[in-house]
């Protein structure tokens, strides 16, 4: 969906230029100066063609944390560890606008602010690389597809350590394919993902939404939702490994969060329209990458266009982005407990699996293959999703922190990283032995990236921002909140994975 505003004019005379601004600009060149772009009016239509970041990181957050992990944690320990999930959600849900924030002020992805912060932009460039890398260059969702993808067209699960190991990998191999020629394809890579996204995502919550009308009673339904809104005491047999799992993947988990402001600034949030965007080799005619943001100054006007683009960004992560995580981790949850026995071994892809054949002996043999081929849609739009996310937020810590590399096109940076999380993911997948022990990976790393994230943009937006339009203080302690709470379920999975 396009965006119906237009980007001013240079700026204008009676703007103050760079150089006549005295402005604290951290370790990073200072900013550019220009007026903030006008938003469309705030109603329906615009709304929707305004939105998408969202979608982007809906459809990337709803695989791993709502297809494999909740309905997993909800039949083995019951719904009293739901809440954690909406905590989880709504603790990242102010992470990421205010991630979102940074960019609407400087077009700059949020990333690229903290690499403003001491001890300088090398140092934090390398530890988002390191931390970024080793959570998501593996692609436990691509070998999660070929499961599901096998399972359909053979009619059973496979064995992934027998006979059918060979064939998993291969059908691994062509989901990485898949994605990487989706990603070089797109004249802009973020209108291209969104437009795939949206599709994914409307087409994943009407089967979930058909299935639970099924197959769910009304009492499941009403239990389900109580598990979403009362705190309950945690289980004394909990896994705090997968507890950390649960609660980082039931939203982005991670890197994704800082990746919904490098989505926005290609998008055209804000000062992001001055920006250009990321875009495919294999297209042509995408706007250049800019190599240095550019600020607004607080003038009333600006400061009007800022509280609509706001407002647009609050729709997209909190109605979008945020609800949809609800509800999609609700719908998956609840069809789960209603179908799946408590007894039942549902590691990796077993609980769509057994959810399909359940569905296809109660009513009609075709939905094993159609609860499958949800399942796939899921999967792959993570996969692609977090592909796409670190091969993004990589590009953009590079294209910063050393502009040597801004002599290529950015386009060129982001597919040469592409092509080495490609190879690396291969290697992952020959020795990875099975999609929930890839997957708890990225599910252990997410956590660190959330709790050292929250405080570095609580400092990013009370140091770089002016002071009309840095959080309000009910946010900031949301912020130290998301902080304290993902630092606590670091530690505490790290614990019990030493204990293990």
């Amino acid at each position: 969906m396009s965006n119906p505003y237009t980007v001013p004019d240079p700026v204008d005379n009676d703007v103050p230029s760079r150089d006549s601004v005295k402005r604290d600009h951290g370790c990073l060149p200072d900013w550019q100066t220009a007026d903030l772009p006008e938003p469309a009016p705030l109603n329906g239509p615009n709304i929707l063609r305004t939105i998408g970041p969202g979608a982007i990181l809906l459809a990337a957050s709803i695989g791993g944390g709502e297809w494999i992990v909740g309905p997993m944690m909800a039949v083995r320990y019951g719904n009293s560890i739901l809440w954690l999930a909406t905590l989880g959600i709504f603790l990242q849900m102010v992470f990421n606008l205010e991630a979102v924030r940074y960019t609407l002020y400087s077009g700059e992805p949020a990333v690229t602010g903290i690499m403003r912060l001491h001890p300088g932009s090398k140092f934090w460039g390398l530890f988002y690389i390191i931390i970024g890398t080793a959570q998501l260059a593996t692609p436990a969702l691509a070998l999660g597809c070929a499961n599901v993808m096998f399972a359909a067209a053979q009619n059973r699960l496979p064995d992934a350590k027998g006979a059918d190991g060979t064939a998993l990998m291969w059908l691994s191999l062509a989901v990485l394919a898949a994605s990487v020629l989706l990603l070089l394809s797109g004249k802009s890579i973020e209108r291209l993902l969104e437009r795939l996204s949206w599709a994914m995502v409307i087409f994943i919550f009407g089967f979930l939404i058909i299935a639970n009308i099924l197959f769910v009673p009304f009492d499941k339904w009403i239990s389900t939702a109580t598990g979403f809104l009362r705190p309950q005491t945690l289980p004394d047999n909990m896994d705090f490994v997968l507890l950390g799992l649960f609660v980082a993947t039931a939203g982005s988990g991670g890197l994704g969060n800082l990746a919904i402001s490098n989505w926005s600034r290609d998008k055209g949030f804000g000062m992001g329209a001055w920006m250009g965007s990321i875009g495919g080799v294999l297209a042509e005619g995408h706007a250049e990458l800019e190599q240095t943001g550019r600020v607004f100054p607080a003038t009333p006007d600006n400061l009007r266009k800022w509280s609509v683009w706001w407002t647009y960004s609050m729709i997209d992560q909190s109605v979008l982005w945020a609800a949809g995580c609800v509800i999609g981790m609700f719908l998956n949850v609840n069809l789960a407990m209603a179908i799946v026995p408590a007894d039942a071994d549902l590691s990796g892809y077993a609980a769509g699996a057994f959810q399909a054949r359940y569905m296809a002996d109660q009513l009609w043999s075709g939905f094993w293959a159609l609860c499958l081929f949800n399942g796939f849609w899921i999967l792959f739009s993570t996969q692609l999703g977090n592909t796409d996310c670190l091969t993004r937020v990589i590009s953009d810590i590079c294209w910063s922190g050393w502009p040597s590399l801004q002599r290529w096109k950015s386009s060129r940076v982001y597919a040469t990283l592409l092509m080495i999380f490609t190879v690396w993911g291969v290697a992952a997948l020959a020795y990875g032995e099975n999609a929930l022990q890839l997957f708890k990976v990225l599910g252990m790393l997410a956590s660190p990236i959330l709790a050292c994230g929250a405080f570095q943009l609580l400092r990013v937006n009370t140091r770089f921002l002016p002071r009309e339009i840095q959080p309000p203080l009910w946010r900031r302690a949301a912020l130290v909140m998301c902080g304290i709470f993902y630092t606590a379920v670091t530690v505490a999975s790290f614990a019990s994975l030493v204990r293990g």
